[in-house]
This record gives C-alpha cells, structure tokens and sequence, in this order.
C-alpha cells in the first residue's frame, strides 16, 4: 500500500470543502418589483457620442420642512429605504391604524440606519411645523427614525401624484383638492419605489417588514433584477 501523509490529503479537503461552500442566496421570485415607467435621459457614451439611454422612475427633487423645523430634499432618500406615507394630524379614521403600524416599523428597525419612515402631510395649512412637532410628541414619533413633513400644498400634492405614484385622481393642490391614501410606499437606496402596502391593515404592514429586510440583504448579496 502507497502510504498517503495527512499533509498530502489536507489541501484536497480543504478544496472540497469550500467548492461545496453555498453563498447565501435570495430566490429569484422575492426579488421585489420596481414601479414607474422607464424614463429616458441623455448621456455620453465612450465614443463621446449623445445617447438617449432609460432609467427607471424615481422620487423627483423636493424640497420641505419637517416636524423638527429643518429643510429636507429628496436627498434624504438617496441611500436609505424609505416607507413613505401622506396623513394628517387631525384624521379620525384611517391614519389612527396607520399611526399605530408605522410604530411598529420604527419599533422593528429603530437601531437600524439604514432604514426610516417619512410621513408627508396633506393638509399643511392645519399641520403646520409647530402642529407636526406637538404630533410627533404625542404619537411617541422617534425622531432618528421617523420623519414628518409640512410644506407648499401643491408641491406636497404633486409629490404624491407623481413622485410616489399615489392617489389617480386628477388635481391641483388648490383649496378643494384633497388626497385621503391609506398605502405606505417602500422606497429603496435609489429612490425607487419597490411596493405598495394597506397601511391599514397588521398583516400587509409585516408583510411590509419582511419586503425592507429584502431589500437591505439585496444591497448586502448583489441581485440580478428581473
């Protein structure tokens, strides 16, 4: 018999071993969807040549004043998944359950940077900076967490519209238009938007809990979108 020393046949272990290594993966069918239309925009390829290339639709500039008194832009966005929501302080119906899961998320992910809730009033003219700041107070609103938003009505408006994809009514922000969505928006680092949710309802507010966990392993496994 042809003797074999045990530092001949370890290095053919160890290679065994790690071939057989699994990267830890996402199935394909969790990777989330992206919503909006494609866009196109100019760019400049190696050539030096004027392209019109496509991205995907996301959050437009804004620019805002949130429940601490600060400016905010869609900046604050940029590198963060954000669930977005439009409410308003006064609301007896709909924003109560949405108030109470949106506490939920910022209990989930309160020691996690990578993550933040911002809620946009539609009705700026009663929530005001000031209203916001008692709101916030009153709602048990962590701060390093949770985001609230006052400004220009229209420009509110045509976020919503437009930049988050919500309400399909037509309108102008003017004194008698008035957006009521019961959805949360997730958001991703990129500022596009990834899923909608009843912010209603507990079962669609874990299943948003779940999608954001997606989402940060996404940025950790890179994925191949579908």
């Amino acid at each position: 018999m042809i003797a074999v020393s045990v530092a001949a046949i370890f290095p053919i272990i160890f290679l065994v071993i790690f071939a057989n290594l699994k990267q830890p993966t996402i199935k394909p069918d969790t990777v989330l969807p992206i919503y909006g239309n494609k866009v196109p925009f100019e760019r400049t390829n190696a050539d030096g040549d004027l392209v019109i290339d496509t991205s995907y639709h996301t959050v437009p500039k804004f620019r805002l004043i949130t429940h601490l008194g600060d400016t905010i832009t869609e900046s604050r966005l940029r590198g963060v998944v954000t669930v977005v929501d439009f409410f308003f302080t006064t609301c007896p119906t709909i924003c109560i359950d949405m108030a109470k899961n949106k506490r939920v998320i910022q209990e989930h992910f309160k020691t996690d940077k990578d993550v933040q809730i911002v809620s946009f009033t539609v009705d700026p003219e009663t929530d005001t900076q000031e209203q916001l700041f008692r709101y916030a107070h009153d709602n048990d609103v962590n701060s390093s967490v949770w985001t609230l938003v006052t400004g220009d009505k229209p420009a509110l408006y045509r976020l919503a519209r437009e930049g988050f994809l919500l309400n399909a009514t037509e309108g102008d922000g003017g004194p008698h238009d008035f957006i009521h969505d019961n959805r949360f928006v997730l958001v991703d680092k990129e500022k596009r938007i990834r899923g909608f949710y009843d912010g209603t309802s507990a079962e669609e507010t874990e299943k948003l809990i779940q999608d954001i966990e997606k989402l940060l392993v996404s940025y950790i496994i890179p994925l191949k979108e579908k």
